[in-house]
């Protein structure tokens, strides 16, 4: 058994531990008890984790003498919405809430960035915790306190920065996710290795398959390296004013994908990220930016683990590069009526940048979309 591993998101009189390991929601009460001003909580959880995951949370929760609620939200991206927070928000002040209260978030991206942005806005703000049931939010969502919901406009345009008390981190808990979920948060992993750590990367290139297929150490150094790399970043720039932005490689071009698709089943997040990745780096290679091999090699690793790596591979659509561009304008990254990419000079060594042409971004949306 691979012991436990402990970090912090040094924030001063906010940071907070990331725990990770295997069999920690079955410790959870341990971990909760000291962060607890009252001996009760309300935990969030959508419907397939709390058939999956809920009842050894209860135990535990139970055996540490921590009174606890449920509330169970139907499973999807269509949950990060108004009509849902306000249900959300209905059903945690029919439980007469004090400002002492801690929400627990049980589940993915949805749940930890739907109950993060409850517990900013509920009482003008109550403590929560994040329990990510998925390697994507592990890694990525439930670490850094940005939470948010989509509107019709795009993704997470409504929401706000809020800490979390603690994160647990359970590797144990993605034994029971889909292929297709977990290749989805391999995405993410795949990113910091992007960013800033061509080490990471090629470690990946090597032992990528075996983070998906369920070894253990690789999975508990996948999700460690990841969250440590953000912690750093977060703890540098918590409300990206300036280098947390660069967490957002392939994001421009993956949320619009995601619009256009509707954020359903379709498109997973992560997919869309990876998708995304990809033509960052196509991008950066076309203007000079960057190696042709470095762009080829990362459009390799990913379609070697199984993840799409261009929007042709959601079959049955026609892609509008206008449309999408139109979707990228509604971007957090837009300053000045200019998108802002992130982009790359090789692996291991991306930067945002401020000058991109769109008509270069088109001419690659045009290209990709056709191939």
């Amino acid at each position: 058994m691979i012991p436990a591993e402990k970090l912090t998101v040094a924030l001063g009189a906010r940071s907070y531990d990331i725990a990770i390991g295997r069999g920690l929601l079955a410790e959870a009460a341990m971990h909760l008890r000291p962060l607890l001003k009252q001996p009760k909580v309300i935990v969030v959880t959508d419907e397939p984790v709390a058939r999956l995951h809920l009842p050894v949370l209860a135990r535990a929760l139970n055996q540490g003498g921590i009174a606890h609620r449920e509330i169970v939200l139907p499973a999807g991206e269509q949950t990060k919405s108004f009509q849902y927070l306000e249900q959300l928000m209905d059903r945690l002040l029919a439980e007469k809430p004090e400002r002492s209260t801690m929400l627990i978030a049980l589940g993915g991206g949805v749940i930890g960035d739907l109950t993060g942005f409850a517990a900013s806005i509920l009482l003008r703000g109550v403590d929560f915790v994040q329990l990510p049931t998925t390697l994507l939010a592990q890694v990525d969502s439930s670490v850094g306190g940005k939470t948010a919901i989509d509107t019709r406009w795009g993704k997470n345009l409504v929401g706000s920065f809020h800490q979390p008390r603690l994160v647990l981190a359970d590797t144990g808990v993605l034994d029971t996710l889909p292929r297709r979920e977990l290749l989805a948060g391999y995405a993410e992993v795949a990113k910091y290795g992007l960013i800033s750590d061509l080490g990471f990367f090629a470690w990946l290139e090597e032992h990528g398959s075996a983070v998906i297929d369920g070894d253990t150490a690789a999975r508990q150094r996948a999700v460690r390296t990841s969250c440590v790399a953000k912690a750093a970043i977060v703890a540098e720039d918590e409300r990206e004013t300036g280098a947390r932005a660069l967490l957002n490689l392939g994001h421009t071009f993956g949320h619009a994908l995601e619009l256009e698709c509707g954020y359903g089943n379709e498109l997973l997040h992560g997919e869309a990220v990876a998708i995304g990745m990809v033509m960052a780096f196509d991008l950066s290679a076309q203007l000079g930016l960057c190696p042709a091999d470095d762009a080829a090699r990362v459009e390799r690793h990913l379609a070697a683990v199984g993840l799409p790596t261009s929007p042709t591979a959601i079959g049955g659509r026609v892609w509008d590069a206008d449309r999408l561009i139109g979707h990228m304008h509604h971007d957090k990254k837009t300053s000045g009526g200019r998108l802002n990419f992130i982009l790359a000079r090789g692996i291991g060594r991306a930067y945002i940048a401020k000058d991109v042409d769109i008509a270069d971004v088109k001419a690659l949306l045009i290209e990709t979309a056709a191939a």
